[in-house]
This record gives C-alpha cells, sequence and structure tokens, in this order.
C-alpha cells in the first residue's frame, strides 16, 4: 500500500513527475504478479513499445497498454491529470465541482464533468467491496433537494413544505464504519426493508428512529430511539453516525455543489460514500484504492449523458 501522504497538489505532481511514472504505478497496482495481455489472458512474454507505453503479447499479437479494459482507455488526457482529479476527489471531504476541477487541471468542463462521471463509477465499484454489513448497523432516511421558499416561483410546486420537491435517500451505516446510501422512490415500509435486506446480513442488530416504515424487521435485532420526545442515545441504540453523513452530505449539497441533478443522484451518493468509507486512510491510499478499482470500469459519455 503507498502510506505516503500527499499534503498538497504539488507533494503529488512531485511524485509522479512523469507520465511514464505514472504508467509504472498503474501498473504496479493493476499487475502486481506481472503483465497479462488484455487480449487473450497471457502472461508469457510481450514485447515493449517504449515510445507509446504498450505492450505486444508475444501469443495473440495484439498491443495493450495499462489503460485497457480501465475507467483511462480511450481518455487522450495524460495520467498524471487523472491521478490529480482522484487524488482532489478524494481530498476534498465536500467534494469538489467540475468548474474547480476544470481549472485546477487545465481542462475544458466538460471533460471535468466527464471525469467526475468516470472517477464516480469506479468509487460505486469500491463501495460494493466487503460484501453485506453485519455487526451493528443504523439505517435511516433523509430527503435531499433545495427548499420550496428558495426556489423560483415557476419551479414552486405549491404543494406545502417539509418534504416537498425534495428526494428521498435511505442510508445504512456499520458501526465499523462503512456507509451505503441510495436513492428510494418513498421511505415506506416495503422500500426501506427491501433496501435493508438487499445490504445486511440476517441476524444483525439493527438501529433507528421510531419512524413506522421500521417496524416489523423479521430476522434482524431491532431497537429504536424516540427523536419525537428528546431520546438521541438510549444504551448502544442511536441512529449518530449514518446522520454524521448525512450532515457531510447536505453540506456538500448546499455549499459545494448547489444542486445534485437528480438523473445523477446515485452517482452523487457512490462519492460521498466512498470518500466516507475511505476517511482512515492516508491520501496515498486513497489514490491506490481508486488506481487498483479501476480495471474493469467503463463509462462512455453517451452513457453518461442517456
Amino acid at each position: 500500500m503507498n502510506l505516503k501522504q500527499y499534503n498538497s497538489l504539488y507533494d503529488l505532481m512531485e511524485a509522479f513527475p512523469t507520465e511514464e511514472a505514472c504508467v509504472k504505478h498503474l501498473e504496479k497496482m493493476r499487475w502486481p504478479c506481472g503483465i497479462v495481455c488484455q487480449w487473450c489472458g497471457c502472461s508469457r512474454k510481450f514485447y515493449l513499445i517504449s515510445r507509446s507505453h504498450r505492450y505486444k503479447c508475444a501469443d495473440c499479437k495484439r498491443e495493450f497498454s495499462v489503460r485497457k479494459n480501465t475507467i483511462f482507455e480511450d481518455s487522450h488526457l495524460p495520467l498524471r491529470k487523472w491521478f490529480a482529479a482522484a487524488w482532489l476527489m478524494t481530498s476534498h471531504r465536500k467534494g469538489i465541482p467540475a468548474t474547480q476541477l476544470e481549472r485546477e487541471l487545465g481542462v475544458t468542463y466538460k471533460t471535468a464533468w466527464f471525469m467526475h462521471g468516470r472517477l464516480r463509477a469506479v468509487m460505486e465499484t469500491m463501495n460494493e467491496h466487503g460484501g453485506p454489513m453485519d455487526g451493528e448497523v443504523e439505517a435511516d432516511e433523509t430527503y435531499i433537494g433545495g427548499k420550496e421558499r428558495n426556489k423560483h416561483k415557476s419551479k414552486r410546486l405549491n404543494a406545502g413544505r417539509g418534504s416537498v420537491g425534495k428526494k428521498p435517500v435511505a442510508g445504512l451505516r456499520s458501526r465499523k464504519g462503512k456507509v451505503k446510501a441510495k436513492p428510494v422512490t418513498s421511505v415506506n415500509r416495503e422500500e426501506l426493508h427491501t433496501f435493508i435486506r438487499a445490504n445486511v446480513v440476517p441476524g444483525t442488530q439493527i438501529y433507528t428512529d421510531e419512524a413506522p416504515a421500521y417496524n416489523g424487521l423479521m430476522h434482524y435485532g431491532h431497537e429504536s430511539i424516540r427523536h419525537s420526545v428528546g431520546e438521541y442515545v438510549r444504551g448502544q441504540a442511536h441512529t449518530n453516525g449514518i446522520e454524521s453523513f448525512w450532515a457531510l452530505l447536505k453540506r456538500g449539497y448546499i455549499g459545494v455543489y448547489h444542486h445534485f441533478s437528480w438523473k445523477h443522484l446515485h452517482r452523487y451518493l457512490h462519492e460521498f460514500s466512498a470518500r466516507w468509507n475511505m476517511m482512515h486512510l492516508t491520501s496515498g491510499e486513497r489514490l491506490d484504492a481508486i488506481l487498483g478499482s479501476a480495471a474493469g470500469t467503463r463509462l462512455t459519455y453517451q452513457e453518461l449523458i442517456a
């Protein structure tokens, strides 16, 4: 693992001063036991085409590079900019908007936005590592979106306050640290129970608030606390962990992104969840976590805007 702490973007660029340095590091992350042909799977013999950092397989005679079958494939950007984008996205606790990524990397807004999408796709893959949660798990739900009174008159629904105009999100936080969040169509019993069953091992102890939708959880231990009467902790029963995640997510929404497209809401949730799940790692370890999960993930621009 890369235990190095990059305290600034300058530190990162000093650590990876050339494209070749980035290629060698990515190769070490992707092929720790030796190069593998991305066409035929052979690992016997390769010819190095040094001018383009490519290899030619001695068996199938086809060329490939370390970018093949990763989010970096078909990208004309140097890996140094991809490394910088990954470091920036994992180092800003509340996220970094595409407009700032555009300025920091010297790319167009469209390119920065596309890089955001590809890196979030990797973060989605990372969030699936480790399987379902067990032990003690907190479950809660929240709503994402702006207040009706702050919207332009043409965009107000004029249907009340509270959750009107917002999107519901369900979340889980293991007391071991891992978080998972997902947009849901409703915070009713069927939706929340389905979400819990899909992501939590039966027999796990679940802690929730007093929302009636959590009642009747089968095959789980379940304790709830009553926020409505000022109860926030009772022994081990509380939802403070998942509520801390909601607070960070909403500060990112309000102070950094200002708006989450409902179409891409799940991508924002993957980003914030992955960053939360890596909070105890060094910046070098976070970078390597992204690079180590880049293989097998592809996202084209047409898929992103579809």
